[in-house]
């Protein structure tokens, strides 16, 4: 299969990439800091991201919410206008890739005196960064300098975080080592295969009134959310991302031919929404599609690793949503991951 209009694209090339930067990161070793880390310590634990490192912590928030901690997820922007949700007892918890995006940087400025967190991660792949140098303990992605629009800096903040969460927790980092590695052979294998998706994305473009969601549960909202954010961002399709539930409240009103929704989630019947909404979106007559293990019933599969692996899951499953993306970079005629207006490091606020 040819790359098409994205052949000039370095983001095909940071795709590729991906295996060598998993195994670079389950190779890294971790801040011994972490091991002296009580999450019990603090009034609260702050996620704080923009973007892509803004959903990559769900998984994260979701871990210590079910173990009874307080913690919060806020993007940086969120943060920056109440910054008082901080205080000299709280653990904040920043990631991005560059580190110098406009929100999180400012952060340095904005969180100190009564505001200042009792201890700051950095999760980032510049150790040199703004946010490197407010942070107590850095996390390094280890994901090497990226062209264009999140890749492997995204599966890379998965891996760490979920590294990091595991020494913090008490819980053994080889077996999740194992995993990351074993993640990196499934992608690179996925990436060998290079499934063509290009009949699909073009028959979903070219729809008359085309429009498209994509939904998640659990962690796999973390997938949906940053699949529309990238699917946006490199082939300029206008996709809504949304968490459970959420598509019925309103945006269900779209359903109906032309639609193309792809669900994010383990599968089956284990959740309480997925299932049931595959089964009407299919029945109104939109066009449906599974990224997981299993497929909802009445929708076509795009196959994740079956196995009891959260992380697999994520990460193939981003990396089905990049292959996706470039498929509709072929059809609306874009170069995939080229910018018009914006550029890889947001500054400005």
């Amino acid at each position: 299969m040819t790359d098409g209009t994205a052949e000039t694209s370095s983001y095909i090339d940071d795709i590729r990439e991906q295996p060598a930067a998993l195994r670079r990161q389950a190779d890294a070793p971790l801040p011994s800091a972490f091991g002296d880390i009580d999450l019990r310590d603090h009034d609260r634990i702050v996620l704080t991201g923009m973007g892509s490192s803004d959903y990559a912590a769900i998984p994260i928030e979701r871990a210590l919410g079910a173990v009874g901690l307080p913690v919060v997820r806020l993007d940086a922007g969120q943060l920056l206008d109440v910054p008082q949700r901080v205080t000299n007892r709280t653990l904040l918890w920043a990631t991005s890739q560059s580190g110098r995006s406009g929100e999180v940087a400012a952060l340095r400025d904005v969180l100190s005196g009564s505001n200042k967190p009792a201890l700051t991660i950095a999760t980032t792949d510049d150790t040199t960064s703004p946010l490197a140098e407010m942070a107590d303990v850095v996390l390094e992605l280890h994901s090497g300098p990226e062209a264009t629009v999140s890749t492997k800096s995204y599966l890379n903040t998965l891996a760490a975080q979920h590294r990091a969460l595991a020494v913090m927790t008490g819980a053994a980092v080889g077996p999740i080592d194992d995993d990351i590695r074993r993640i990196a052979d499934e992608v690179a294998d996925l990436l060998a295969e290079w499934p063509d998706a290009d009949a699909f994305a073009e028959q979903a473009w070219n729809a008359p009134r085309a429009r498209f969601a994509y939904i998640g549960i659990g962690d796999d909202a973390a997938t949906a959310l940053t699949g529309a954010l990238i699917t946006k961002e490199s082939s300029k399709v206008p996709v809504e991302g949304f968490v459970g539930g959420a598509f019925r409240h309103g945006p269900y009103e779209l359903a109906g031919p032309g639609l193309t929704a792809v669900l994010f989630g383990p599968g089956g019947q284990d959740d309480p929404f997925l299932p049931g909404l595959a089964r009407d979106l299919t029945a109104s007559g939109s066009t449906v599609l599974t990224v997981g293990p299993r497929a909802y019933a009445g929708t076509t599969l795009l196959a994740t690793p079956d196995r009891d692996s959260a992380l697999a899951r994520l990460a193939v499953g981003s990396v089905r949503t990049q292959l996706l993306t470039l498929a509709f970079a072929r059809a609306t005629g874009e170069v995939a991951g080229r910018f018009r207006f914006g550029q890889k490091v947001t500054a400005a606020l």
